[in-house]
Parts: C-alpha cells; structure tokens; sequence
C-alpha cells in the first residue's frame, strides 16, 4: 500500500499547497479589484446625488484592506502548517512502513533458516562434525531472532522520559572489556580491541542492562555497515577538557554528511526496505541515543577522515551530577 498514488499527481502535498497560494493570491486580487472597482461606483453616486463622502468613505479604505490582509495571513499560516503537518505525515508514514519491511525480514530469515537446518537433520544421517557445524548456524540464528524481539520488547521503556532503573557506580573500562569479552561469540569475525592509555579507571554510574545494550548496538552497527574483509572495532578511552570521551572507531562504509544527523532518528535505515538494502530494525542507534539521554551523557557521529569507517564518540562530563539517587565518582 501506497500513501500517496504516484499516477495521481494532482493529489500530491506539494500540487495543492502550491494550488492553494495561487487561489488565495486570486483572491486577494479580486477582492482588492472589486473593491476599486465599487469604490469607483460609489464615487460617482456621492458626485451624482451631492452626498456627504464621509458617510461613505472614513476610514473604508484602510479597514477594508487590513482585514483583508489579516485574513490572507491566516489562511497562509493555515495552509503552511498544514503543508508541513502533512510532509511530517508522509515521512513517518515512510519510516514506518520501511520499519515494518526490514524488521519483517529480519524476523523472517532466521526462522526460514532454523527450518532448514532442523529439515536437514531430519532428512540426513549427519556427521558429529556436521552436526556441530548446523547447530553453530543455529544458535547464531536464535541468537539473532532474539536480539530483534528485545529490541522491540526494550523500546517502550527506553523512551520513557521517567526511566525509574537501579544504576551502579561501576569502572568503565573494565567493565566494556567484561562485556566484549563475554559477548565475543556474536562477533567472531570482528577483531574488537580496547585502548586506555590513560592506564586508570573511570568510575560511573552506570545502569547495567543498558550500558551492555549500548555497547552491543555500537558494535553491531560497526559489523553490519562493513564490507572490509576483517571488521574491526577499536574503543579508545581519552580526557578532553576534563570529559571523558569514550570513541568506537570502525573500518566499515563510514556515514554520509546528509545522514549524520538522521541515523539517530526513530526507523531511520541506511538504504531502503523495497530493494532489501536497508539492513536491521531501524532501532538500533534509536535506542543508543536514548540510553545516552538516560544517562545524562552524549553522542556524536561522524565519517573517518582520509580513511573507512565511522567514529561513535561517546561524551561523559566531569562534573558530579545526579541519577535517581546516584551521584558521579571520578577516581584515577
């Protein structure tokens, strides 16, 4: 289903709100003509019956022309609001339905696999070895079907303003290569190192959950958005004024200018559903932005100068600030 039928030209946003401007530029212009005009015959009738012009004409001209005007520019507002409501309609619309395409493939083809594998072992005597292989596939495909389904289950409790979840003063560094580390069977053929050589620890609030949820999306990000033979994924620890920078560097296809500010946005996909070259749900760096938000930290986005690749630079601040009734330690 299309929202707008493309055979149909006269019904796009763009047509009518261009259509209505020249209706209400012709209206304005005959009202201002009649007007003239039957301002001319009154005229006349004042010269031909020797009536007193004030009766008629004090104050006509400029109360006329400046509720005219005045209505001219609400109608104006009107339409140029409704023209952008309408764009912002279609976009989520788009957004949406793309959502819909990609995370329908994606739910899909890892149960179209698991179906395969189990008809396989089915169907033939298999090997151990064999055996060990498709049950490697598998899990993988588990693995990814329920990566999918979390997202979409964590969603509404990540964009919750009021995110009421238990946070924990915890060392960072140590506490991204504990993750990396236990979660390194999902990013076998990423080759992920870590560097700190500030040789000290970061102590943080941190909620948990959240946190390995962030750090796994980056890092699937750097994987999915690659075409290098060996994907790899450094995460650097470094102090600018005082703040904490925390930077994942990727060897992956970079970010365009145009799109930087856009794959942050809710659904927003790197290619297009319609030709399978979007890839994911369309929630990933959605929800890295909003556990950023909940934990009162920043992020930023850019493409790799004179190299592949993109930078996800993470912003911790210095200063001492308070979640629920946590409050930051800086130690080193």
């Amino acid at each position: 289903m299309q929202i707008l039928n493309r055979d149909k030209w006269f019904l796009h946003p763009v047509f009518l709100f261009g259509f209505s401007v020249v209706a209400m530029a012709t209206f304005l212009f005959l009202c201002i003509y009649w007007y003239i005009e039957v301002n001319a015959v009154l005229e006349a009738v004042i010269d031909k019956f020797n009536l007193d012009p004030l009766q008629f004409m004090e104050y006509q001209a400029g109360v006329i022309i400046m509720v005219l005007s005045l209505l001219m520019g609400i109608i104006m507002t009107g339409i140029l609001m409704i023209f952008s409501y309408s764009q912002k309609t279609f976009q989520l619309y788009r957004l949406q339905n793309n959502f819909i395409s990609s995370f329908t493939h994606e739910l899909k083809t890892p149960v179209t696999s698991l179906k395969l594998y189990l008809e396989t072992f089915l169907k033939y005597n298999l090997s151990v070895e064999e055996r060990r292989k498709y049950l490697k596939y598998m899990i993988q495909d588990v693995t990814r079907l329920s990566d999918n389904i979390s997202s979409i289950l964590n969603l509404a409790r990540i964009e919750s303003k009021n995110y009421q979840g238990e946070f924990e003063i915890a060392g960072l560094v140590e506490r991204v290569k504990t993750i990396y580390k236990e979660g390194g069977h999902l990013f076998e053929n990423c080759d992920i190192n870590i560097e700190n050589n500030l040789e000290h620890e970061f102590y943080y609030p941190i909620n948990s959950l959240l946190f390995e949820m962030l750090l796994m999306n980056l890092a699937t990000n750097a994987v999915k958005y690659n075409r290098s033979e060996k994907p790899k994924l450094t995460i650097s620890f470094v102090l600018q004024r005082k703040d904490l920078y925390i930077n994942f560097i990727d060897n992956g296809i970079g970010i365009n200018k145009h799109e930087v500010r856009k794959i942050f946005r809710k659904f927003y996909q790197i290619g297009h559903a319609d030709d399978m070259s979007a890839k994911g749900s369309g929630l990933g760096l959605y929800m890295v932005k909003n556990i950023v938000r909940i934990h009162n930290w920043k992020i930023k986005a850019a493409s790799r100068k004179n190299k592949n690749g993109a930078i996800f630079t993470l912003i911790l601040p210095q200063e001492g600030r308070k979640i629920g009734n946590k409050n930051i330690v800086w130690e080193n």
